[in-house]
């Protein structure tokens, strides 16, 4: 007898490669195996419109053996034989034979002969060995394959149903519930499920078989009678019958693993539309509170009194100390969630983002620096207005003292010039008339610096742009025409005494020396008054000790001055000692002077009062300014400490940023503790501003003690925050990359230590033969062509560099990748975009390809889609995203309703528009 085996072996088929010729002699299994093995030769000699009825018998010729072998394989076998004789019969089987064990599939003990001479138990063992070579080898499911693979199949699709539990191919299919559940988890219009009970096999048996009949066109291959009734029903035969559900089923995994697909790209699709919306309205709000700030802050309408413009700096304030702030935090948030945007658009394969029109990064840190920069300019003027509205003030109190004084001093002039009392007045008379004209023109000439003075203050005023100027024109324009007319009347009343003088030739010596001496000493009280009163201004303890000064040198006049008062009041004394000597008519006032001795002692008693009052003014000041300079020094002490203390943390970052070790993650934790330590120390910021508050409110405008400001001190905090956020976000984005393209942390580690190595100046970027240096060390030949020294490659620099490293392109191709690596048409690639473009050629990334063979498989390898096929294998709102966005298809073969799945596929990949 001729024995067929193969030099081809199947590991497979190895738990089957020893037929078990026993168990075929339980005639139970033996039924079973002949209906189910007959049943399974027959679904597929059907479809070469023939059949069998005895399967011992009917393969016993070899011809319908060979016709079962080609339907099922797909393939010619050789020509069989048409003879009648054994021999004939013999070859035909032995061609069979051949072809079964070509497939690698290992015959033991089965030959030629015994199938034609009908041994049952080898006719079985052989179709086994067939169903288990074309129905049973195929199937793979997690790994596992054949019988394994089946089984696995089998308790997975069955797993949500209650009071199943596969665990074999025999006594777990007895109650029938494995079959219905099969059924209805892929056909549930078919069965009812929840009407099963598992106490009635029989009614469960036969209704899967007659469905599966009936709608599957699976034959019926068992008895519901065999399997109840027997212990342990046949494991050949069940596996027969439940690889044709595997196989009718198989279209619908397919589409299930499709639908997965499409699920997972339209959901990176939505969530990245998402955050591309949350980016738009984030800038469009922070644009927008940037167009209505800067109006304010650019308008230079001065205030008219200075409580007002206080009002204004505390307003100031509030917008640095509360308004500003969360802005600036928003600013940062939008750029991080830019960058990330921008990064998992390059890992899903999708083209870069675009805002809108004025909404780009660059366009909100232009409008940034726009807002910083009327900003400082604000706060610049809000100073100076200030300064000047005190300086105004204070020249104007001064300009009202001085006028007053002089108009005092003014009132009666004229009149008294006018008199002409001369002309009956006696020689004596005339003569004191003029000496007391002598002393009134040295009295009009002591008051000219006074009315300079207050033409000066008054062009000052002008210049500054007082608001009440009008009325101090008016007045100074008063004085002047006043003093201008007083001149006048002077000259000619003078010359009216010289006239009547040569008539008048007595006179009192001792009136015109009183009224000589008299008169300066009291221009001198006067001036002494009024710089006793006069109003100061001082910034610093220098300027108040310099007043301190002149004043302590005043005092020391005071004696001499007293002396001089003794002096003229002995003239007066002398003067009325006279008088009673000799009897003279006194008319009781000196016609030589205005200024009686009441008066000299009048003035002198309010110099008097007036020097312990400026004593007590100079010495308030000097502790104001000493207060001053306490918190000059309050504020150095910890500026100076503060402002180092935010530089250190500046290049620490840095240094973190190119010498970062270990994993991404631990890079990560580190920088977030750092972040964490860092906004720790805004407690002390806080009160910095406190203290600045403080010197503000006292009007102190400079500090010799430090070099900072509060401004530089400001601005280094809200940078040194930036910075370390962007550094997160930069691992961060370092991590995307690593995961999504499949980059492991000893690469990853490479790049790093490679840049660093060439980063000799520590300073976070490489120039352009350093960056050559680098990418020679990681294996790339990049060419020895000399690089432009911009720190990125132009697109000719970049395409010489692909193919120095093995590519091989032309026009279309290169302009393709230009497309990739510089999505803005910037004319440049950076590192970055370079890494990224290697790392994803070759990571296993979805394409519009790959989506469009998923659409074909849900549509049934049409060229178009229906909504209602949507519906049908995608979830809810997937499917509607689908419906809504695809186009009607066109073409020739189109049915009402049709939707173009290949236009949406490609612009989901930004290769044409939804």
């Amino acid at each position: 007898m001729d024995h067929y085996d193969s030099h081809h072996t199947n590991d497979y088929m190895q738990p089957e490669d020893d037929w078990d010729r026993d168990l075929l002699l339980d005639p139970a299994w033996e039924k079973q195996q002949r209906k189910t093995f007959t049943a399974w030769c027959n679904s597929h000699l059907r479809k070469a419109g023939t059949q069998i009825e005895n399967i011992d018998e009917d393969f016993r010729d070899g011809l319908k053996l060979m016709l079962l072998l080609e339907v099922i394989s797909g393939e010619r076998l050789p020509k069989p034989e048409r003879g009648k004789m054994r021999v004939h019969r013999i070859s035909n089987v032995n061609k069979a034979l051949d072809f079964i064990a070509s497939k690698g599939v290992k015959l033991v003990s089965i030959g030629a002969e015994e199938i034609v001479d009908g041994n049952a138990k080898m006719t079985l063992g052989m179709i086994w060995t067939i169903i288990l070579r074309f129905a049973i080898q195929d199937i793979s499911v997690e790994e596992t394959s054949a019988k394994e693979g089946l089984l696995l199949w089998c308790q997975r699709k069955t797993a949500p149903y209650k009071n199943v539990n596969i665990q074999n191919f025999h006594i777990s299919w007895k109650d029938g519930l494995g079959f219905c559940a099969l059924i209805h988890r892929h056909r549930p219009e078919l069965i009812d499920y929840g009407k099963l009970r598992k106490d009635d096999p029989y009614t469960n048996l036969n209704t899967a078989f007659d469905v599966a009949e009936r709608f599957l066109d699976i034959p019926k291959m068992l008895d519901a009678e065999d399997i109840v009734g027997t212990a342990r029903p046949d494991e050949k035969a069940i596996m027969t019958y439940v690889s044709s559900f595997y196989h009718a089923f198989s279209g619908a995994q397919k589409a299930e693993t499709a639908a997965n697909r499409i699920c997972k790209v339209l959901a990176v699709n939505q969530e990245n539309e998402q955050l591309m919306e949350d980016y738009e309205r984030l800038a469009s709000d922070l644009l927008e509170w940037i167009r209505r700030t800067i109006p304010w802050l650019e308008n230079r309408a001065p205030e008219n009194t200075m409580q007002a413009m206080q009002q204004k700096l505390e307003d100031f304030r509030d917008y640095r100390r509360l308004h500003k702030p969360p802005k600036v935090q928003e600013k940062c948030q939008l750029e991080i969630n830019f960058n990330t945007l921008q990064t998992k658009l390059r890992l899903s394969n999708r083209p870069a983002f675009m805002p809108s029109e004025g909404k780009m990064v660059s366009d909100i840190n232009n409008a940034w620096g726009g807002l910083e920069q009327a900003e400082k300019g604000y706060e610049e003027w809000l100073l100076n207005e200030i300064r000047r509205l005190e300086r105004l003030d204070h020249l104007a109190e001064k300009f009202r003292q001085k006028a007053s004084i002089h108009e005092s001093w003014t009132d009666g002039k004229e009149s008294m010039l006018q008199k002409r009392d001369y002309e009956t007045a006696s020689l004596s008379e005339i003569k004191a008339l003029l000496k007391k004209h002598e002393a009134f023109e040295s009295d009009l000439a002591a008051h000219q610096d006074r009315v300079e003075q207050i033409a000066a203050i008054a062009q000052e005023l002008n210049e500054l742009d007082y608001y009440d100027s009008p009325s101090v024109n008016a007045r100074c324009q008063k004085i002047c025409d006043q003093w201008d007319n007083l001149g006048v009347l002077t000259q000619k009343r003078r010359e009216a005494l010289e006239k009547t003088e040569k008539l008048l030739e007595t006179i009192d010596q001792l009136y015109l020396e009183y009224a000589k001496r008299a008169a300066p000493f009291n221009n001198w009280m006067e001036g002494a008054m009024e710089d006793l009163q006069d109003t100061f201004i001082v910034h610093t303890i220098e300027e108040i000790q310099g007043l301190s000064m002149a004043h302590e040198q005043f005092k020391a006049t005071l004696p001499e001055a007293d002396k001089e008062r003794q002096a003229i009041l002995g003239i007066h004394n002398e003067v009325m000692k006279i008088a009673q000597t000799y009897h003279v008519n006194m008319s009781g006032t000196n016609p030589y002077s205005t200024i009686s001795t009441q008066e000299i002692n009048s003035k002198w008693d309010r110099v008097r009062q007036l020097v312990p009052k400026r004593d007590q003014a100079l010495m308030e000041e000097h502790a104001r300014q000493q207060q001053n300079e306490r918190l000059r020094k309050q504020f150095a002490a910890q500026a100076n400490v503060i402002g180092p203390w935010i530089q250190t943390k500046m290049q620490e970052i840095g240094r973190i940023a190119i010498e970062m070790h270990g994993t991404l993650e631990d890079q990560i934790n580190h920088l977030r503790q750092y972040e964490k330590n860092i906004v720790n120390y805004k407690p002390k910021i806080d009160q910095l501003e406190s203290d600045h508050q403080q010197i503000q409110e006292a009007l102190i405008f400079d500090n010799k003690h430090t070099n900072y400001t509060m401004e530089h001190i400001r601005v280094g905090w809200e940078q040194l925050l930036t910075t370390i956020a962007r550094t997160i976000n930069e691992v961060e984005n370092q991590i995307l990359t690593r995961d999504a393209k499949g980059i492991s942390q000893e690469q990853m580690n490479e790049f790093r230590n490679s840049f660093n190595h060439f980063d000799r100046e520590h300073s976070g970027t490489l120039g352009p033969e350093e960056f050559k240096a680098c990418l020679i060390s990681l294996g790339y030949d990049i060419g020895n062509d000399p690089q432009k020294k911009t720190g990125m490659l132009d697109s000719d620099d970049f395409r010489a560099c692909l193919i120095s490293m093995g590519y091989n392109m032309g026009e279309a191709e290169f302009a393709r990748i230009m497309g990739i690596v510089d999505p803005n048409r910037l004319g440049v690639v950076t590192f970055q975009a370079f890494i990224d473009f290697m790392s994803r050629e070759t990571a296993d990334t979805d394409t519009a390809d790959q989506v469009m063979a998923s659409f074909k498989v849900l549509a049934g390898d049409k060229n178009y889609i229906t909504a209602d096929e949507l519906r049908r294998e995608l979830p809810p709102d997937q499917a509607e995203y689908c419906i809504a966005r695809m186009a009607p298809y066109i073409g020739h073969d189109a049915v009402p309703g049709a939707l173009d799945y290949m236009s949406f596929s490609t612009a989901l990949y930004g290769e044409s528009d939804l």
